[in-house]
C-alpha cells in the first residue's frame, strides 16, 4: 500500500520524522480544549500527515516541516522581507509581497525581518519536557472535569516516536490520554503508542475504498484493519466528518452506523464541513479542492443520527 507520496507505508513509518535531538515538530498546543475527549484538554498538535483530505481545515499540518503563512492584511510594503531573503524566492507584484515556494527553503529570514508580523513561521521544534511543561499547568482542571491530555495532528502517527514518548511520559505523570488518528500507520506503529492510551479517537472517512482514495490520496483498507484491532482493546470513539456530495450518502451512513455497533465503540461523534480554515489555503500558496455538492440541514443531521440510534449506537453532533 502506498501513499500520496509513492512510499510503502511500512517505509513511511520507519522514520519518526524527529529532529537529531529528539524533539518533535508541533504547530500548536490548546488548553481548555472541550472537543477532544472527556473533561478539559490540553491537545498538542502534531505536524505532518500521511492524508491530504480536501476538505482539511488544518493545511498547516500536513507537511512535516517549518512553513510560512502570509498575512497580506499585515503587510506595510517595506521590502524588508524581499531584501534578507537568500533565494530571492520573494518578488514584488503590483506593489504586492509574493512568495516563490519553489525556491523558499524555509530559513524564516524573512518572517525575522517582517516589522508588520505579516509573515508567520509555522510549526516549532520542541522537547517531551517542554510540552509537559505546557500540559502541566491545567492539572487541577484535569482533575476537577476528568479530563487530559489529547494528541492530535495532522497525524499524530506520523511522528510516532515522538508521540509515544509524550504520551508515556503524561502516563507516568498519571494524566488521562487520548490519541486521535486517522489510523493509516503499520499495526508495529500503532500499537507500540497504543500502549500509552486511554481513549482513541478514531476518524472514518468513508467506507468505500475507490472513494476514499479519491478524497484523502490514501485506501482505507489499513485504516479499517486498524480500527477492527483498536476497538477490541481499547475504548474507541468514532470521529465522522459529514462532508455534503461525498460520505453523506444512506449507504455509507448506514455502513458506519453498522461499523460502530458491530465493533461496540463507546460513541460516535458527527463533525459538521465548514470551511473555516478555508483561507489559510491562499495564505500558503495552496489551493482548496473540495467542492461541497450542497448543503446539509438540520432535518438531514436528525436523520442520519436515527441511523445510528436504530442500532444502539451513541451519536452526537461536534463533540458534544
Amino acid at each position: 500500500m502506498k501513499n500520496q507520496f509513492n512510499i510503502p507505508v511500512s517505509d513511511y513509518y520507519q522514520h519518526s520524522h524527529i529532529a537529531v535531538d529528539g524533539r518533535g515538530i508541533i504547530f500548536n498546543i490548546q488548553r481548555f480544549s472541550i472537543h477532544d475527549g472527556p473533561g478539559i484538554r490540553t491537545t498538542v498538535f502534531v505536524k505532518g500527515c500521511p492524508l491530504e483530505c480536501q476538505w482539511c481545515c488544518n493545511p498547516e499540518s500536513i507537511n512535516v516541516a517549518e512553513e510560512v503563512m502570509v498575512h497580506d492584511i499585515k503587510c506595510i510594503r517595506c521590502g524588508k522581507c524581499k531584501e534578507v531573503c537568500p533565494e530571492s524566492a520573494i518578488i514584488s507584484l503590483e506593489g504586492n509581497r509574493r512568495i516563490d515556494l519553489q525556491k523558499c527553503t524555509y530559513c524564516m529570514e524573512c518572517v525575522e525581518a517582517c516589522p508588520g508580523k505579516a509573515l508567520e513561521s509555522i510549526g516549532r521544534y520542541i522537547s517531551v519536557g517542554e510540552v509537559l511543561e505546557e500540559v502541566k499547568k491545567d492539572v487541577l482542571f484535569y482533575q476537577n472535569s476528568r479530563g487530559g491530555v489529547t494528541i492530535s495532528g495532522g497525524e499524530p502517527l506520523f511522528q510516532w516516536e515522538f508521540t509515544r514518548d509524550l504520551l508515556k511520559t503524561c502516563k507516568k505523570e498519571g494524566l488521562h490520554t487520548s490519541l486521535d488518528t486517522c489510523g493509516y500507520a503499520s499495526w508495529e506503529v500503532l500499537g507500540e503508542v497504543l500502549k500509552y492510551v486511554d481513549l482513541v479517537l478514531y476518524d472514518v472517512k468513508h467506507t468505500d475504498n475507490d472513494l476514499h482514495i479519491k478524497g484523502t490520496g490514501v485506501s482505507n483498507n489499513l485504516i479499517l484493519e486498524n480500527l477492527e484491532r483498536t476497538a477490541s482493546i481499547l475504548r474507541t470513539w468514532l470521529r465522522v466528518p459529514i462532508l455534503p456530495g461525498y460520505n453523506d450518502s444512506s449507504e455509507n451512513v448506514g455502513k458506519v452506523a453498522s461499523l460502530a455497533s458491530r465493533l461496540g465503540v463507546e460513541k460516535v461523534s458527527l463533525l459538521m464541513y465548514h470551511e473555516w480554515g478555508r483561507s489559510k489555503y491562499e495564505k500558503m500558496g495552496r489551493d482548496y479542492l473540495f467542492l461541497p455538492d450542497g448543503e446539509i440541514g438540520d432535518e438531514r443531521f436528525k436523520e442520519i443520527k436515527k441511523v445510528f440510534n436504530e442500532r444502539g449506537v451513541k451519536v452526537t453532533l461536534d463533540d458534544e
